[in-house]
């Protein structure tokens, strides 16, 4: 943490930022469901709903190795604050069109969530890589967690008030939530303090800084080998997770509320986790619970895939989730939290700009044939593929002593410099 924030402050200086976070996450993400139940509704395809994903992640795959330079240099606080607003202004116009005409045109909705998804590219990586400067280094894991909890909250109270507020508001009116959202955030952050980490004084130069980056990540063995497993990982996850609407209405003949619900309890089960890290997230080695959450997600996945297509069906894919949901927080925060910690933070932007390349571009890849293949084998066996995958993930995350054995060496390199 940077010396120019005290231990006194740093407490209400991060609850300050976590509480921008929140509000911000939760007006987007009732938008962004209310898109895509709106997409749900509307087309009842598997297709449209992959490529309505695939627009939302390709961005953070082509982009993020650009954009990491740009963090390590630029005023984060703006990077915070101007894709906000951004993405408020094209809700605006998609409000407008959505008003004046009878239904939204497609391609619209595909350009707002390209846009919304080039937005969260550069917030992404400014919020991982400022979280360890704003905060202990002993209390990163927790921090970590403690966002994951925001995170989680916004996952569930988002998708009940959105199929709420969809069933009661028009949908070109209720997009207008997302610039509400932005302008109660915009006004919080202004009352952030994010120290100045070390600023690289390099000259600007994109291919450099992404040939900086990889280098680094491919030199550390251990997190290059955590982030192509993670990258399988979510090559075989993402088609699953970005069909969670149809399996519920088209498989299981739920509602847009069901939908809701399952977002719901997932949500909660990610809120459990994120709780359990926020409070005890000192473990001696986190990879024990990073290929536990590995296998739990793939055993609940799996048995989702072979459910029957039935309400007692629909009701034993929520318990599911909420075990999936469970797990999920000790895979994301965990990891970050050993990648934050690898790496000085003049130089976190540009590793994790081609570490959220590598981990995105599995998704899109995935996504390009999950909408057909969904179609013609069923939305279910999407789900038993993804589960069986993910088992296979934990796995070889085990079985890879450099994976296995990397938390332990990196808590005694960083326990012998705080010695020094």
């Amino acid at each position: 943490m940077d010396k120019s924030i005290s231990i006194a402050i740093w407490r209400k200086n991060i609850l300050i930022f976590l509480t921008s976070q929140f509000l911000t996450g939760i007006t987007s993400m009732i938008v962004q469901y209310a898109i895509i139940w709106y997409l749900t509704k509307e087309t009842g395809s598997a297709t449209v709903l992959s490529l309505a994903t695939l627009l939302g992640m390709l961005p953070m795959a082509l982009l993020s190795p650009f954009a990491g330079p740009f963090v390590d240099r630029l005023n984060k606080k703006a990077l915070l604050i101007v894709p906000d607003l951004i993405a408020a202004l094209f809700a605006i116009l998609l409000s407008i069109v959505g008003t004046i005409n009878s239904t939204f045109p497609l391609w619209l909705v595909f350009v707002s969530l390209l846009v919304r998804s080039i937005a969260q590219t550069f917030q992404m990586p400014t919020v991982q890589s400022i979280l360890p400067t704003m905060v202990p280094e002993k209390e990163l894991t927790k921090i970590n967690g403690q966002l994951g909890m925001v995170q989680s909250a916004n996952m569930i109270i988002a998708p009940a008030l959105g199929a709420f507020l969809f069933s009661i508001v028009p949908i070109n009116f209720l997009i207008l939530i997302d610039v509400i959202g932005a302008v109660i955030s915009v006004g919080l952050l202004i009352f952030v303090v994010i120290p100045n980490n070390k600023i690289t004084e390099q000259k600007l130069s994109i291919l450099s800084d992404v040939k900086f980056g990889l280098g680094k990540l491919v030199k550390n063995r251990g997190v290059m080998w955590l982030t192509i497993i993670g990258a399988i990982f979510t090559l075989l996850l993402m088609p699953a997770a970005s069909l969670y609407p149809l399996m519920t209405m088209d498989y299981f003949k739920g509602s847009v509320f069901q939908a809701g619900m399952i977002e719901v309890i997932y949500s909660a089960g990610m809120l459990l986790g994120g709780a359990i890290i926020g409070f005890f997230g000192n473990w001696k080695n986190r990879m024990t619970p990073v290929v536990l959450s590995y296998l739990v997600i793939g055993i609940t996945f799996a048995w989702s895939g072979i459910l029957p297509d039935s309400q007692t069906g629909y009701w034993y894919f929520l318990i599911l989730n909420a075990i999936g949901g469970l797990a999920t927080p000790f895979f994301n925060t965990l990891m970050m939290a050993m990648i934050q910690q690898s790496y000085p933070s003049n130089e976190l932007g540009r590793v994790l700009g081609i570490l959220n390349a590598i981990l995105s571009i599995a998704g899109p890849v995935g996504l390009i044939f999950a909408g057909p293949l969904a179609d013609s084998i069923g939305v279910e066996k999407m789900f038993l593929i993804a589960g069986i995958g993910t088992v296979l993930c934990g796995l070889a995350n085990w079985l890879i002593p450099t994976a296995r054995n990397y938390d332990i060496k990196l808590q005694a390199t960083l326990a012998e410099k705080n010695e020094k």
